[in-house]
């Protein structure tokens, strides 16, 4: 199966720095992951995409020039690195995956992903 496991949340101040790290602890190679949010209240939001083969990425525009998706095939585990953060990007942040390609148009819609992780809790706060 696919097992996404995220970690690295945290606490950060404005205009600081977190690297997310989605691991697929599972036996099945995953096509598609990509990286969604939720505040309290609040429905879940995409945040990031990546194509396994191609390396495709694509962002929501909240995060457009400040967040970074990248994988490393060897760890099978896909990195979310967010820069110049903001009290808006405080979330539980969620790892999603699935097995089949995922047209671009798809990707913002989390019923298109088959596997989540737990969540890791995302505070940007002075």
């Amino acid at each position: 199966q696919v097992q996404p496991v995220e970690s690295g949340g945290g606490l950060v101040q404005p205009g600081g720095s977190l690297r997310l790290a989605c691991r697929n602890s599972g036996g099945t190679f995953s096509n598609v992951m990509a990286w969604f949010r939720q505040a309290p209240g609040k429905e879940r939001e995409f945040v990031a995409y990546i194509y396994w083969g191609g390396g495709n990425k694509y962002y929501a525009d909240s995060v457009k020039g400040r967040f970074t998706i990248s994988k490393d095939n060897a760890e099978n585990t896909a990195y979310l690195q967010m820069n110049s953060l903001v009290p808006e990007d405080t979330a539980v942040y969620y790892c999603a995956a699935r097995v089949n390609r995922l047209a671009l148009s798809g990707v913002r819609s989390p019923e298109n992903y088959y596997y989540w992780g737990q969540g890791t809790q995302v505070t940007v706060s002075a």
